[in-house]
């Protein structure tokens, strides 16, 4: 089983824009992503007008995260002794290589649990987790000799492919069947086939193996409840239950925020999250999960782990991203943006794609990350369709002042930024500029508008026309305005 890459450390702007490049020029993707985009915007929409008091609905999943961040340190010593008393144990990470070597930790005691002769390769089986994309557990686990299977089908498929998500809901969202069909003949000799049913029966009937046979299970979790301990796994298919039933053992992965402080509060993101995420009231699976397996019951984990990771939590918490965190990880925004719906997930070299990701990224992973909020209109979009409404395009400008300021724009940028500057701190200067980007824009231009401008400025005409600056200024116009209505009064 091979996997995505790791994710190198920084973000050059060539490597921003020669993945942007790429997805531009697939045609398979633009396909896709439209389909996706209308197919997911509409639904949600249809879902939300069918449920009771959306918008107040919306509002009390607001006020719920944002209690819930403003006592986050109180929420989680809750939630860690309830997990504790169900049963479990609560593991604290302060970033990912600490996360890392938590779970190999784990892992590798499993082994003492294994049958005597049994020398195959440590075993775990994963339920879809972003926590584990974004501390790249795959690569931590596999590099010492364990081998990882994703579960979930989308993520199963990349996988096999060795690519990381393109979504945070619909991993293989870039894909079409045509290339899952010769992935499948590729690794497990099934004869070619556009038969969606035929392709997951043959994935289900390989990953039932993983399931019964795996050491460990890792998941990741929606919400953590603080008042039970409860986790709640919120999945479309059933490989979440299996991963965190079967294998003797469970390791939960979650960020700091993902809490909620009562069942209560848990009921109303679920309204919310399946709405926004997959347009349905509710997934096909919502599992609630308190602790390891009790003698009297039939089935579950004889150990249950919960690895709580900060990995930059704590610090956005006290910054101007903090809001950020109360995302809830429906990929609504993704759905809506149209930068994303036109360069993808992959584009962006962080697993948090789109227009929420481009704050988190910036916001865990520091300034080389920073320039991914400039991929966006500031539409608003992401914040209206937000169940929790986030203020997105707010924070996109912050990160795009983080970027500025710590020099990061290209050389072209910055001294262009300077001498706009210096022109606009005088009228004459200003007016002077005026007169000549109207002469340079009239000499390129055909009418009103220019179809090709030198570089740098050619990456705009690359997509769209320039319109042309006015000969005469509007202060000019406005003056002889001025002077003809006095002459006729």
């Amino acid at each position: 089983m091979t996997t995505d890459p790791p994710r190198t450390a920084g973000q050059s702007h060539g490597a921003f824009k020669a993945r942007i490049a790429t997805a531009l020029r697939n045609p398979i993707l633009q396909v896709a992503l439209d389909r996706n985009h209308e197919r997911r915007v509409a639904g949600r929409d249809l879902a939300f007008a069918a449920l009771p008091a959306a918008e107040a609905t919306r509002d009390r999943g607001r006020a719920i995260r944002l209690e819930t961040l403003s006592h986050l340190d109180c929420y989680l010593e809750r939630f860690a002794a309830s997990v504790e008393r169900n049963g479990g144990r609560v593991h604290w990470a302060a970033d990912a290589a600490e996360a890392q070597q938590i779970i190999l930790d784990l892992v590798q005691a499993a082994a003492g649990r294994r049958p005597p002769g049994r020398t195959t390769p440590l075993l775990v089986a994963k339920s879809k987790s972003m926590m584990s994309e974004e501390i790249e557990l795959n690569h931590a686990l596999e590099a010492e000799g364990i081998r990882v299977v994703e579960t979930d089908l989308g993520e199963f498929i990349v996988q096999l492919r060795g690519e990381p998500p393109a979504h945070l809901i619909t991993p293989a969202v870039h894909l079409r069947r045509e290339e899952v069909s010769a992935l499948f003949a590729e690794r497990f000799g099934m004869a070619p086939t556009l038969d969606v049913a035929h392709m997951t029966a043959l994935a289900r009937a390989e990953l039932r193996r993983v399931f019964f046979s795996a050491d460990v299970g890792i998941s990741g979790v929606n919400f953590g409840v603080a008042e039970t301990g409860t986790l709640a796994l919120i999945t479309n298919e059933g490989n979440g239950r299996l991963c965190t039933t079967v294998p003797p053992v469970h390791i939960a992965l979650m960020g700091l925020e993902r809490l909620v402080p009562t069942l209560a509060d848990l009921e109303v993101m679920l309204r919310l999250l399946p709405r926004s995420a997959t347009a349905q009231k509710i997934t096909s699976y919502v599992s609630l999960l308190s602790g390891p397996r009790r003698a009297f019951e039939p089935d579950g984990p004889e150990e249950l782990h919960v690895v709580l990771v900060d990995n930059g939590r704590a610090r956005m918490l006290g910054g101007a991203l903090a809001e950020a965190l109360l995302c809830i990880r429906c990929g609504a925004c993704l759905n809506v943006c149209p930068v994303f719906t036109e360069i993808g997930g992959h584009a962006y070299g962080s697993p948090y794609g789109g227009p929420i990701g481009s704050v988190v990224s910036a916001g865990l992973f520091g300034s080389d990350f920073s320039e991914l909020a400039n991929a966006s209109t500031l539409c608003g979009a992401c914040r209206d369709i937000c169940p929790v409404r986030i203020d997105i395009p707010t924070m996109l400008l912050v990160v795009r002042g983080q970027h500025v300021a710590a020099g990061l724009p290209p050389a072209w940028l910055r001294l262009g930024l300077r001498a706009w500057e210096w022109v606009m701190a005088q009228p004459g200067r200003y007016r002077l500029a005026q007169r000549a980007a109207a002469l340079a824009t009239g000499l390129l231009g055909r009418g009103n508008w220019v179809r090709r401008l030198p570089p740098p400025l050619n990456a705009w005409t690359d997509r769209r026309d320039f319109p042309a600056f006015a000969a005469r200024p509007f202060r000019d116009r406005w003056k002889i305005r001025a002077a003809g209505k006095a002459k006729s009064d």
